[in-house]
């Protein structure tokens, strides 16, 4: 595991992120105005380092964090941390409160954080949503992935080759390993699932040409999925 020193980085360092919090409804994804967001260090949660509330957009205002150098964003198998992490804990009347641990910042680039409430009607009673955001892939320490077949078999009757690539509303995301049929199934939609991989598996600080092949490399590789076994 890396030397998480995200704590002396937060405390010390010239170099500063961004971040803006865009707060909606799971009813529809209408905006919350006048809700409470609460900023603060995720190794130190009971610090708030800023308060801010949301707009009639239900958008905050752009606000300036610490952050790392940014050299440890562009080195492979850099062993410092390179981004610093901070919780968000938003209140609004009539709907349940949500945390959200471990936003991610980075230098010189603005993290845009998207957080739905639930009207407290429809929400578990007494409860607290918590959602913890888990280490980048470029910096964790995760299991290799299972290696796959290049060429797929197309073994089943009737398949259909269409005359141009259609890119679907959404994709099945499987959660666990393809043969644990208990695992479940989230229907996401397409282009959320590819901003999020993107976000999970490249830095935002890269040069714009090295973001554009990431991520057109992560859409082939879905859409091949898609057509191929989904």
């Amino acid at each position: 595991m890396p030397e998480n020193n995200q704590t002396n980085i937060q405390a010390d360092t010239p170099y500063l992120g961004q971040l803006q919090i865009n707060v909606t409804s799971t009813l529809g994804l209408i905006p919350i105005q006048d809700a409470t967001v609460t900023i603060s260090y995720t190794g130190v949660p009971d610090m708030a380092v800023e308060q801010l509330r949301t707009d009639s957009s239900g958008q905050t205002e752009v606000i300036e964090l610490p952050a790392p150098p940014l050299e440890y964003s562009m080195e492979p198998e850099q062993a410092n941390q390179p981004y610093s992490e901070y919780n968000i804990q938003v209140d609004a009347p009539g709907y349940e409160s949500v945390m959200v641990s471990g936003t991610e910042i980075l230098p010189d680039v603005t993290a845009l954080q998207p957080i739905q409430m639930t009207p407290l009607e429809t929400a578990p009673p007494d409860e607290e949503e918590v959602l913890v955001i888990p280490e980048h892939t470029l910096y964790g320490e995760y299991p290799p992935k299972i290696p796959e077949d290049e060429i797929k078999p197309m073994d089943e009757s009737g398949e259909i080759v269409l005359s141009r690539v259609v890119i679907p509303e959404y994709v099945i995301v499987h959660d666990g390993v393809p043969d644990d049929s208990t695992a479940p199934n989230y229907y996401i939609r397409y282009r959320d699932y590819i901003k999020n991989v993107a976000s999970s598996e490249i830095y935002a600080t890269w040069p714009e040409n090295a973001i554009y092949a990431n991520v057109l490399a992560i859409m082939s590789f879905t859409l091949n999925r898609v057509y191929t076994e989904w």
